[in-house]
């Protein structure tokens, strides 16, 4: 799994959810002043996130997901989907 992967998906899912992604790069950040993800539509991003890539993120982790860059929460999904694949081919 890589970033490039991950930010397409995530650029991807954005425009689904109606956002406009022009202008946005790694170093936009999720929240306020970047792509202004609200609350709801960032928990919405990181289920499809956790369903595409079998990641889980905690409840708590929300505010801390609002602000991230495009570029780190890529790179955090992948971190963490290469441990799950990793796990998985460990048994």
């Amino acid at each position: 799994m890589n970033a490039a992967e991950v930010r397409e998906f995530v650029l991807e899912t954005l425009q689904e959810m109606n956002y406009d992604i022009e202008g946005v790069d790694d170093d936009s950040t999720l929240g306020p002043a970047g792509v202004d993800l609200e609350s709801l539509a960032m928990a919405e991003l990181a289920v499809r996130v956790e369903d595409r890539f079998g990641v889980r993120f905690a409840e708590e982790e929300s505010e801390e997901l609002a602000l991230m860059t495009v570029g780190e929460f890529t790179k955090t999904v992948a971190e963490r989907a290469s441990n799950v694949a990793g796990a998985g081919q460990a048994g």
